[in-house]
């Protein structure tokens, strides 16, 4: 005979492989995604990722300490005096060509991230729907068995949302917030 224990544990199995099995799905996607990457994109991202780590920003570092210490000092023969023109013009051409590629890779990750959100707003109405669905069957059974319900709070419950409703909502509190400041 089943216990509740192992009813209990049944269910921790089957929760855990609904959503080991979503996780390998949100995989699946990750790597379609960054497998349809084209090479200029692989290249900004690479660079974004160079550019943004530690490593970097220490050699970086490092680099330019010695280059105005070696100016300042003159053990050797300076080859940018102070104002340090030269190195100004070498970090000008480096932002001027850091800043577009690390944009170009934020702006393939703005892409996935709405793409993402589209998705996650889609299952979210979904989900929505199929709880109107449940709360509208329960209603019927408890109809059906004579069990008393507030009708209030079950009106309020088995409505549909109407998402530009909420978007309204949320832009006159949003705006309304603006204007208080």
């Amino acid at each position: 005979m089943k216990t509740l224990k192992d009813g209990a544990e049944a269910d921790i199995r089957a929760v855990d492989e609904v959503s080991r099995r979503n996780v390998e799905t949100i995989g699946r996607i990750q790597k379609e995604a960054e497998g349809h990457r084209t090479v200029s994109e692989m290249v900004a991202d690479g660079f974004a990722r160079a550019v943004g780590s530690w490593t970097f920003i220490i050699i970086q570092s490092v680099l330019l300490t010695f280059w105005v210490i070696a100016n300042v000092i003159r053990v050797i023969k300076p080859w940018d005096p102070y104002p340090f023109i030269l190195l100004n013009l070498a970090l000008s051409f480096q932002a001027a060509y850091a800043s577009p590629i690390i944009m170009m890779s934020q702006n393939r990750q703005a892409r996935l991230a709405d793409q993402r959100n589209h998705l996650a707003l889609q299952i979210a109405l979904l989900a929505e729907q199929e709880d109107t669905q449940t709360l509208q069957l329960l209603r019927k059974i408890c109809e059906k068995l004579d069990v008393p319900m507030d009708d209030r709070i079950e009106e309020a419950l088995e409505q549909a949302t109407d998402p530009e409703k909420i978007i309204r909502q949320i832009k006159e509190v949003v705006e309304g917030e603006k204007d208080r400041k």
